[in-house]
């Protein structure tokens, strides 16, 4: 063979040992984004939707070999926290481990919570007939006491890992009111209302609430977080 068959050869060597490898690489990454769409699943109740899942880019091998993934996002349709619905949740985790038990470095998951799920809350805690709406990028409630007209404003807040509402402007009949002086005892009840964000994987805490044009995007995020991932 000549020279320049030799040459060629080696060429054609490298190119196909290349593709292979791209192959494999290729391969890995897909596998892994399936056991992500698992691990998401099993660790957010009432998942709607197949999940949607980014295992970063070219080369992926070398990860996976090191024993951690550097970024991994996914989203989801819908979900279900502490028995409330929310939407449009995205997932980032980095320093994913690839070996049991798994964790990540770091986490975060932000969902949205429809005002109809805000206004479950709002309903059950107050035991009034109330309406939650978003006007002006505020949370507004609305109803009737005892044929009065209650409007109101709700602040949310993140403390100590809870998700609380604050009452603000509260008006029966167009006039100015504090919430004890509502009939009933129902206005005492809208002070500091709890909203429950259950069900998030261990290690991850409540950091952040505001409100947008959907509702209320609630943020949650922590270290070294534990993930359930079953075989």
């Amino acid at each position: 063979m000549s020279a320049r068959g030799v040459v060629i050869g080696v060429v054609v060597g490298v190119v196909v040992l290349g593709a292979g490898a791209v192959g494999a690489d290729r391969w890995a990454a897909g596998e892994t984004q399936d056991r992500a769409v698992d691990a998401i699943e099993q660790n957010l109740e009432g998942v709607v939707g197949t999940p949607s899942v980014d295992v970063g880019s070219f080369p992926f091998l070398t990860q996976v070999w090191a024993g951690s993934i550097d970024d991994v996002t996914g989203h989801v349709q819908g979900a279900t926290l502490g028995g409330l619905d929310a939407t449009d949740v995205d997932v980032e985790a980095t320093g994913v481990s690839t070996s049991e038990p798994y964790t990540a470095d770091h986490a975060t998951i932000s969902a949205t919570l429809p005002t109809a799920s805000i206004e479950k809350v709002v309903a059950d805690r107050s035991g009034l007939d109330l309406k939650v709406t978003l006007v002006d990028d505020k949370l507004k409630v609305s109803g009737t006491v005892l044929g009065l007209t209650l409007a109101a404003q709700i602040d949310p807040r993140v403390t100590e890992g809870k998700l609380l509402a604050d009452v603000a402007e509260l008006s029966l009949g167009g006039l100015k009111v504090d919430p004890s002086d509502i009939p009933g005892g129902g206005g005492a009840r809208l002070e500091g209302i709890e909203i429950p964000v259950e069900g998030l994987p261990k290690g991850l805490v409540l950091t952040d609430a505001k409100v947008t044009d959907d509702g209320l995007r609630i943020t949650a995020e922590g270290d070294d977080v534990v993930l359930t991932v079953q075989s």
